[in-house]
């Protein structure tokens, strides 16, 4: 990672600019999600969303996963993309779904030049018709419907991937003790600021949250994604 840096702080300072229309919340916002947050490193260091053409972003925010991915395309299309990485994601479909207007509304600004590429709509991940994908993902987000809603979003998930498709989720493991009660302070104190009602959580072991893929027919791979936070995150890779 350290050889990376240089490398990624460059992404993080293109993906973030494309905010600087929405406000300095939207921006910084961005830039501390992208500089801090392991998973996006991931994603793209491990390929997980490389050759995928149709990407659906569930509880997707203002948009941050998109820019990054915009980002990447700009790095790789200059030359400077890491050797040792599989291609950055070239995807012609970006396409977010988000309950809370504020967000999609700073995403609107955010996109503007970017509308054929770019779609985030404000929707409810419950009832939205998500048509035919080649890649979902859900960071951070799944706990916020009870258990029967979970079920029901990762059946019509499964149903809505193309095959080969990959399901990408991140959870907090329940059963790790302080560090799962203290993601979730910071999960409930981000969601105030920005603007946001404080919801109920539905969490669940990662034994739980394994079972529950795997019987809605995923083959599911499990990372640790927590990088040098104390908290108690987990990526869960599910493969159609």
């Amino acid at each position: 990672m350290t050889a990376e840096r240089p490398f990624f702080a460059t992404l993080v300072d293109h993906a973030s600019a494309f905010f600087r229309p929405s406000g300095a919340f939207a921006y910084h916002y961005t830039r501390g999600k992208l500089g801090m947050d392991p998973i996006f490193h991931a994603l793209l260091a491990q390929g997980l969303l490389s050759g995928r053409e149709r990407i659906l972003d569930l509880g997707c925010g203002q948009g941050s996963l998109f820019a990054c991915l915009l980002a990447a395309r700009v790095q790789a299309d200059q030359g400077r993309w890491p050797a040792h990485w599989p291609p950055a994601p070239q995807a012609r479909q970006l396409r977010g779904v988000e309950l809370m207007p504020k967000d999609v509304a700073r995403a609107a600004q955010a996109f503007a030049a970017h509308r054929n590429t770019v779609n985030i709509e404000q929707g409810d991940m419950c009832t939205t018709d998500f048509g035919e994908v080649d890649a979902v993902t859900i960071l951070d987000a799944l706990h916020y419907f009870d258990h029967q809603g979970q079920r029901a979003v990762l059946a019509r998930i499964h149903a809505a991937l193309a095959p080969g498709g990959v399901f990408i989720t991140r959870i907090g493991n329940a059963a790790a003790g302080w560090p799962f009660r203290l993601s979730q302070g910071v999960d409930h104190v981000v969601t105030f600021l920005r603007g946001h009602r404080l919801p109920r959580l539905y969490c669940r072991p990662l034994a739980e949250w394994v079972q529950l893929l795997e019987q809605t027919g995923f083959q599911v791979e499990v990372q640790s994604m927590s990088g040098r936070t104390p908290f108690a995150n987990v990526m869960l890779i599910g493969r159609r």
